[in-house]
């Protein structure tokens, strides 16, 4: 994997740039869908590149582990082919269902994580070691390390503990990394995960731990799990101070597309979050002049497209009025076409910074857009 940092904007730390896999090309700043198990929710694989315009979606370790199981992809030769995407992935390892599915966990030690699926209460143990054999098996193009994501309301000494353990996992991933192959003949890039909460002491620490290893890119784990939104910010701000800035900066499981651009003018360069696709399912759209619930009464005649003004990155086919009755008569499509006018916005938006970047006048695009953002309509 190659990173090439193509402009920066001249009064934030917002980046434009490219990244190359053996999978095809990623342009940054760039939202990933998330497809936990080998599928974004409710859109086709068609869907994703024509309409939605994806370079790159997410798999899960852990889901993808117990469902259909390593066995099932590595004979179907990876989950590019299990699935028929041929552009990027990047996995998860499955830190923060450990932590989103704690109810299942039984031990939590040194060696690893020991768990009950949540599916037939069966029992696992995920190692770090472990967590690389199963991402070489998926085959992603981006493998994350294996990490505890701590709640963003941990007390300090816990968030130590934690990223001291997160620490000491890395290194033992990264000797199994280097002991191990690609099994479909393409490389496989690996990400380590900064932590340590809200803590700028703990996160001054992991960034230069995490900086010291010299992957091909650098994530920020552990923020938007309950800590206030103006801290998140704090973190993102002391990290990438840190962050090698010659390679992409991933920030993990963020957020809403207000949460998106203050991160990108912080100089993060890649996003993904469940949002789009679950606020979606659940009849809440995302554009441009603000936040529409389509099941609101208020949209029941108005037979205007979903924006307003037709913007280019959906389809405008649809009106509010069929869209609001068909999530009020639990249709199926009402599902598919939220999520993908949600996915398209979301890229649409995180395009629209790119070239703002590029440009120059990101600065002064951003907060403009912020504001109609922030609008409930």
């Amino acid at each position: 994997m190659k990173f090439e940092l193509q402009h920066t904007d001249s009064k934030t730390k917002a980046r434009a740039g490219k990244i190359t896999t053996d999978h095809g090309e990623i342009l940054t700043p760039i939202f990933m869908p998330v497809g936990t198990l080998g599928s974004v929710k409710a859109v086709h694989m068609h869907e994703l590149k024509t309409d939605i315009k994806a370079q790159i979606i997410l798999g899960n370790t852990y889901h993808l582990y117990l469902r259909p199981g390593t066995e099932i992809i590595e004979k179907a030769g990876g989950l590019h082919k299990f699935n028929s995407w041929d552009k990027p992935i990047l996995t998860d390892s499955g830190g923060f269902q450990v932590y989103s599915l704690s109810h299942t966990r039984s031990k939590l030690k040194e060696e690893g994580v020991t768990f009950r699926s949540h599916i037939d209460g069966s029992k696992h143990t995920f190692t770090p070691e472990k967590t690389v054999d199963i991402q070489r098996a998926i085959g992603s193009d981006i493998m994350m390390a294996f990490d505890e994501c701590t709640p963003g309301t941990a007390e300090y000494q816990y968030a130590k503990k934690s990223m001291e353990l997160t620490h000491r996992w890395l290194d033992r991933v990264l000797k199994h990394f280097a002991e191990t192959e690609p099994k479909y003949g393409y490389s496989q890039a690996f990400f380590p995960i900064v932590q340590g909460c809200v803590y700028p002491e703990l996160r001054t620490k992991s960034a230069e731990f995490i900086a010291s290893k010299n992957c091909e890119g650098n994530a920020i784990g552990g923020l938007a799990v309950g800590e206030p939104a103006e801290k998140m910010y704090e973190m993102i701000e002391i990290v990438n101070a840190i962050l090698p800035t010659d390679k992409p900066r991933y920030l993990m499981g963020v957020g809403t597309p207000v949460n998106i651009l203050e991160a990108i003018e912080r100089g993060v360069d890649m996003f993904d979050c469940v949002m789009p696709t679950r606020n979606g399912r659940n009849g809440m759209l995302f554009t441009k002049n603000g936040v529409m619930n389509m099941r609101n009464r208020k949209w029941a005649d108005d037979f205007s497209p979903i924006e307003a003004d037709g913007a280019s990155y959906v389809d405008t086919a649809y009106s509010r009025a069929y869209l609001r009755h068909l999530f009020i008569s639990d249709e199926l499509l009402a599902l598919q076409i939220a999520s993908i006018h949600n996915l398209a916005f979301y890229l649409w938006l995180v395009g629209e910074a790119r070239q703002h970047i590029i440009e120059g006048d990101f600065h002064t695009w951003k907060p403009a857009m912020v504001k109609r953002l922030s609008e409930r309509l």
